[in-house]
């Protein structure tokens, strides 16, 4: 009998370029949904393409499928990303990666009613969407209800912990 071992992909952080994280809440079939979205702006050395790959790299690395099927961090203990939801701030943790925003506060009410937030990692860059600058709503949904963006994400269900317990 044979076994294969998952491959693991040459990865660059310095391909990645600058990586964002921003949360925003929406109104779901059920009640308030807490989204996460990391991006990248593609403003590395190698351009978008490098960025692109990095970010596909770094994911399928952890474990995490691009364009697959949903993670669902609450049936996956060894999930290698977490969430970390303290002081009115959310730290995504993985390896490779190491990101913070200051999230609105319908976000932290939702996240404290679910316990989870729905995390979009997606390889397709945004350059457009800069640290610090606003993002009008409507730029927002363009970009996350594209598929182009969809397609090229990984999507997990992210359970919040705090330091609380």
């Amino acid at each position: 009998m044979t076994s294969t071992q998952s491959e693991i992909r040459p990865f660059n952080a310095a391909d990645l370029g600058t990586l964002v994280v921003m949360a925003w809440s929406g109104d779901a079939p059920d009640g308030h949904m807490p989204y996460l979205l990391a991006y990248t702006l593609g403003d590395a050395a190698g351009g978008p393409e490098a960025s692109t790959a990095a970010v596909e790299a770094l994911l399928e690395n952890n474990g995490l499928p691009v364009g697959g099927d949903l993670v669902d961090g609450n049936a996956r203990s060894n999930l290698p990303v977490s969430l970390l939801v303290e002081s009115g701030t959310a730290v995504v943790n993985m390896p490779g990666f190491n990101a913070q925003c200051t999230p609105p506060a319908e976000w932290l009410e939702a996240v404290a009613e679910r316990g989870f937030a729905y995390f979009v990692f997606t390889t397709r860059p945004w350059p457009e969407a800069k640290p610090g600058q606003p993002i009008q709503p409507e730029a927002l949904a363009d970009f996350v209800g594209a598929d182009d963006t969809l397609n090229a994400a990984a999507h997990i269900v992210l359970p919040a912990r705090s330091l609380r317990g």
